[in-house]
C-alpha cells in the first residue's frame, strides 16, 4: 500500500506543477502572440497598428492592476477556487475574441476578460507554488519549471501565433488558447489547497479600485504620448495623484488596525523590493523587445506572421536553454551573479539587435541579439521570483504574490506602452533604434538594482 501510495502522490504532484506551469504559459503566451498578428488584425477588422498596440497594452495593463486584489481574493475563498475561476473566466474570454467583429470586442474579449481570469488564476499559481513546495531545493525546481514555462510562452508566442496565423487565422489563436485552458482545468482537479480559505477575511475595495485606477491612468498617459503631449502629462499627474491617495488610505488603515489591500510591511523588504525592481524590468525588456522586434519587421520589412515567428526563435531557444538550467545554475552562483548576468546579456542583446538591423537588411541580422535576450531572460527570471517570494513567510503569500505578479505585469505593460509609442510615432529605421535603445537604458536601472541584492540572502538556494 505505502508502495503504490507514494508514486501516486508523485504522479498527482507532477500533474498540479504541469498546470501551474502550463498556466502561467499560456497568460505569458497571449502577452505576446499577438505581436505578430499585427497587419492580419489590422486588415481583418479595419484598425491600425497603433489599435492593436492598445490591445495588448490594456491586456498586460488588466492584469498589472488587478492581480493584487486577485492575490487578496485567494486568502478569502482559496486558492483552488480562485484558479478555476480564472480558467473559466479566460477561457470565455479567449472564444469571444475568436469570434470578434471589431477591435471593440477584442478588447473586451482578449484584454478584459483574459485579463481578468489572468489576476485571478496567475497568484494562486505562485502561492501553491510556494506552499507545495516547502524546502528551497525542490521549490527552486518548481519555480524554475513555472517560470521556464512562462518564458517560452512569452518568447514563443509569436512562432506559435505565426504558424496559426498562417496556417489557418489569426482568430485560431484564441481557440488554442480555449483548448489549452481545457487541458489545465482537467489536471487541476487534483490540486489540494495547502490552506483552508478564511470567508472573514475582509477585501479593501476602495482600495483595489484605487490601485488600479491610479495604474490604468499611468499606462494610458505613456500611450498618449505620441499623440498629445498635455494629454500625456495630465494623465501621468493624475495617475500619480490616485497612487498616492491609494497609499495614504493603506497607511490609514493600518493605522487603525484594519486590513488594507496591501501591507506597506511588504516594502519594508529591502530585498524583496530590490527583487522586485528587476521582475519590472526583465518583463519590460521581454515585452518591449517583442512588440517592437515583430511591428518592426511586419509594418517596415514586410515579413509575414510566420516570418516573423521564425526569427523569434532565436529567443524561444536562448530563454529555453537557461530556464531549464535554473536548478543547476543555482548550486552553482548566486542569484545576485545570475540576476546581474542575465541583465548584462539582455542589454548586449538589445545593443547587437539595433547595430545589426541597420547594417544588414537580411532576416539573420535579427538572431544573434534575440538569442542574447533570450539567453539573459532565462538565466534570470527564476531567480528574481525565487528572491521575492523567498522573503515572506506562508501567511504573507497571497499579498506577495499578488504584489509580484503585478509588478512584473506592470513591467510588460511598461514595455509594450514604452518602445511601443516611440516605434508607432514613426515607424522607420530611426524610430525602431530609439525604442530599442529606450530598452537597454532601462536595463541598466535593472541591472543598478541587481548589483545592490545583498550576496548572503542570495546565495539560500545553494
Amino acid at each position: 500500500m505505502v508502495e503504490t501510495a507514494v508514486p501516486r502522490r508523485a504522479a498527482g504532484q507532477r500533474s498540479v506543477l504541469a498546470a501551474l506551469a502550463l498556466a502561467q504559459f499560456i497568460c505569458s503566451f497571449a502577452g505576446s502572440n499577438m505581436n505578430v498578428m499585427i497587419n492580419d488584425i489590422s486588415k481583418d477588422l479595419d484598425t491600425t497598428v497603433q489599435g492593436v498596440q492598445v490591445a495588448i497594452t490594456v491586456f498586460l495593463l488588466v492584469m498589472a492592476a488587478l492581480m493584487i486584489p486577485g492575490g487578496k481574493l485567494t486568502d478569502r475563498y482559496g486558492r483552488k477556487r480562485c484558479f478555476t475561476t480564472g480558467l473559466v473566466v479566460y477561457a470565455i474570454g479567449a472564444l469571444l475574441s475568436a469570434a470578434a467583429p471589431g477591435l471593440g470586442v477584442l478588447i473586451l474579449g482578449n484584454s478584459i476578460l483574459e485579463g481578468v481570469g489572468t489576476a485571478l488564476l496567475i497568484p494562486p499559481v505562485y502561492i501553491l507554488t510556494t506552499l507545495l513546495y516547502p524546502d528551497t531545493t525542490s521549490r527552486a525546481r518548481a519555480f524554475g519549471v513555472v517560470m521556464a514555462l512562462g518564458g517560452i510562452g512569452a518568447a514563443a508566442g509569436p512562432l506559435i501565433g505565426g504558424l496559426i496565423t498562417t496556417g489557418i487565422s489569426w482568430r485560431a489563436a484564441f481557440v488554442f488558447q480555449a483548448l489549452i485552458i481545457a487541458v489545465i482545468v482537467v489536471l487541476a482537479r487534483r490540486i489540494d489547497d495547502p490552506l483552508p480559505p478564511d470567508p472573514t477575511r475582509s477585501f479593501d475595495t476602495r482600495g483595489a479600485v484605487l490601485s488600479a485606477a491610479g495604474l490604468v491612468l499611468v499606462v494610458m498617459g505613456i500611450l498618449a504620448a505620441d499623440n498629445n503631449v498635455w494629454l500625456m502629462v495630465g494623465l501621468l499627474v493624475l495617475g500619480a495623484l490616485v497612487l498616492w491617495w491609494f497609499f495614504r488610505s493603506v497607511r490609514a488603515k493600518e493605522a487603525a488596525g484594519e486590513e488594507p489591500l496591501l501591507s506597506l510591511t511588504l516594502f519594508r523588504n529591502r530585498t524583496s523590493n530590490l527583487g522586485l525592481i528587476t521582475q519590472n524590468v526583465q518583463w519590460l525588456i521581454l515585452m518591449g523587445t517583442s512588440f517592437t522586434v515583430a511591428a518592426y519587421l511586419q509594418v517596415v520589412r514586410h515579413y509575414d506572421a510566420i516570418q516573423t515567428g521564425v526569427i523569434f526563435t532565436a529567443a524561444t531557444l536562448g530563454l529555453l536553454v537557461t530556464s531549464l538550467s535554473a536548478e543547476r545554475l543555482a548550486k552553482r552562483r548566486s542569484q545576485r551573479t545570475l540576476i546581474m548576468t542575465g541583465f548584462a546579456l539582455s542589454i548586449a542583446g538589445v545593443i547587437v539587435l539595433v547595430a545589426l538591423a541597420a547594417a544588414f537588411s537580411t532576416a539573420w541580422a535579427f538572431v544573434p541579439g534575440l538569442l542574447l535576450v533570450g539567453l539573459g531572460l532565462g538565466v534570470m527570471l527564476t531567480p528574481s521570483v525565487n528572491v521575492v517570494q523567498s522573503s515572506f513567510p506562508e501567511e504573507q503569500q497571497g499579498e506577495i504574490s499578488g504584489l509580484s505578479r503585478s509588478v512584473s505585469n506592470l513591467g510588460s505593460s511598461f514595455g509594450t506602452a514604452i518602445a511601443g509609442t516611440i516605434l508607432v510615432s514613426g515607424l522607420t529605421k530611426g524610430a525602431y533604434a530609439a525604442a530599442m535603445l529606450a530598452l537597454a537604458v532601462i536595463g541598466l536601472a535593472g541591472l543598478t538594482a541587481a548589483t545592490r541584492l545583498p550576496r548572503e540572502s542570495v546565495a539560500a538556494l545553494h
